[in-house]
């Protein structure tokens, strides 16, 4: 595949030829296993929700914490929801006020406090508190994440990268399901506190590794720090022949079209949280952004996710055993149809990607409605393997698509001014959806079972249609050139080619300037 098709001509006509693979390349190799820090991120949220559908099918905690059902049960899974709302309002401003790893630290810090207070819990209020913690302390991780992989990534990786981020979710799940799998047959509380202890082990591992990661060169440049930015880029993008060196065209061509971005964007005053909607092309930023996240949870994932034992239970598969098997075999399969979507993003492009997604998960729900029905009615062991089957292929997906591209999208679409704003409101269309979900699925499903999952079946339809008329192509541009997408003509992109030099020194940074090492 053209380098072109994937970064746009502009920067492909500088990368350098490189007849090796990323990890026979030194610099390149250190920067990616770095970048492997804030892709732990979504690895921390999906351990917590796992945890939960792992903890449910135990039944130590609920004897522990007296059964809770209904709208109790729907407050524990909604705290850590209520918690991530919560912080939204402070984690975009924080982003871009102190910088990406900044922010990170912090969520890292109260992963590990929140996560000692639930394994530690003698009652359900101090379990519940520990989950709004999580959640609060999960956006700090999770908003700076995307961002800082985006805007630390070689060119040609920052597609795969960023699809990468959000798949990552399910390594953590695989640990929660497997580690309460593992724990079933003890007797004791244990059996759901060491689960809960293990909720820290992603975030202590970020801990320790946390001081090496970069800071993002856009933020850098955005404070006037350009030199930073430069020196930065020339030594995970370029390598150490041009440590100490010139400036290599690679890195001058990317440092003058995020300086000129910024530049106009200052200009034009337009960076508050009113900018989100002050222009079409903004407004549709906005738009997908929050149908991106209301679709990820009201496309009927919600139902499996969280309420996986009550699913199984209306099949028929209500042991404590099976129950927790299958979560654990569905984590590992979520696991590969999402990297492998990941790996493919760049040929096959987001668009199409979500719009395969849209049609099988609307299959799938069909499907797996009219044999619940089927199931509910005549008791047929038939139909309910064909349910679980179809968890399956809803799951498949619903991964080559909503898990790839949930966070890599919204950061591709919106300019470096806006893009912490627009991830924050992003999270917030997630995570509001969820507190909603997470009282009104279980009331659902218990009041009216299978006919439920209809609901799903009409907002796919509708979803697929949105998607349709709405989501653009990103693949072949930088993430500078993006904004022509929706900006058409009013785009703040110029070729740079013309006045790179001038550009750089207007940021002070000569290209034939000696680069200072970090």
């Amino acid at each position: 595949m053209k380098d072109a098709d994937i970064v746009g001509q502009s920067l492909a006509e500088v990368l350098p030829h490189n007849p090796k693979y990323w990890f026979q390349t030194p610099h390149l190799l250190r920067l990616n296993l770095l970048l492997l820090v804030p892709l732990l991120s979504s690895s921390v949220a999906g351990y917590d929700g796992s945890l939960m559908n792992g903890l449910q099918s135990l039944t130590q905690w609920k004897d522990y914490f007296g059964n809770p059902a209904g709208a109790l049960l729907g407050l524990v899974n909604a705290a850590q929801s209520i918690g991530s709302v919560a912080s939204l309002p402070l984690v975009g401003f924080f982003s871009d006020k102190f910088g990406r790893k900044p922010v990170l630290l912090v969520g890292i810090i109260m992963i590990i406090i929140a996560t000692a207070i639930q394994s530690a819990s003698v009652n359900l209020a101090m379990f519940v508190v520990s989950r709004f913690i999580v959640g609060f302390g999960g956006m700090f991780v999770v908003q700076p994440s995307p961002m800082l992989i985006a805007e630390l990534a070689y060119p040609t990786h920052r597609g795969k990268y960023t699809s990468a981020f959000w798949t990552m979710y399910y390594l953590g799940a695989i640990l929660a399901s497997w580690t309460t799998f593992g724990t079933q047959d003890y007797t004791s509380t244990w059996s759901w506190r060491i689960p809960s202890i293990l909720q820290a082990g992603f975030p202590i591992v970020q801990l320790i590794f946390w001081f090496w990661i970069p800071e993002s060169p856009r933020w850098l440049i955005d404070q006037d720090r350009a030199p930073e930015a430069t020196a930065i880029l020339t030594k995970y993008h370029a390598g150490p022949e041009f440590e100490g060196t010139n400036t290599s065209p690679l890195v001058s061509r990317e440092i003058a079209e995020i300086v000129h971005t910024i530049q106009l964007e200052k200009l034009s005053k337009n960076t508050g949280w009113g900018a989100l909607i002050s222009t079409p092309g903004n407004r549709k930023r906005t738009l997908i952004a929050v149908c991106l996240g209301a679709f990820a949870q009201w496309n009927g994932i919600g139902v499996v996710s969280y309420y996986l034992t009550l699913v199984l239970d209306t099949v028929g598969i209500t042991d404590s055993f099976n129950q927790t098997l299958i979560n654990g075999l569905l984590q590992i399969f979520n696991f590969a149809a999402a990297f492998s979507a990941a790996i493919l993003v760049d040929r096959l492009g987001r668009r199409t990607l979500f719009l395969w997604s849209g049609i099988g998960m609307l299959v799938s729900y069909i499907v797996w409605t009219a044999c619940s029905a089927v199931n509910t009615n005549t008791g047929s062991k038939p139909a309910g393997i064909v349910v679980v089957v179809c968890l399956f292929t809803f799951f498949f997906h619903y991964d080559i698509a909503y898990t790839p591209l949930l966070m890599s999208y919204p950061t591709e679409i919106f300019p470096y001014s806006l893009r912490s704003k627009g991830i924050a409101v992003e999270l917030f269309a997630i995570y509001g959806s969820l507190v909603i979900a997470a009282f009104v699925n279980p009331i659902g499903l218990e009041n009216i079972g299978w006919r439920y999952y209809i609901v799903f079946c009409c907002f796919l339809v509708v979803f697929l249609v949105v998607t349709y008329l709405l989501f653009p192509e990103t693949k072949g541009y930088s993430l500078e050139e993006i904004a022509v997408l929706f900006d058409g003509e009013n785009a703040e992109v110029e070729d740079v080619r013309l006045d790179e030099d001038k550009i750089l020194a207007s940021a002070g940074v000569d290209h034939h300037e000696v680069v200072a090492k970090v």
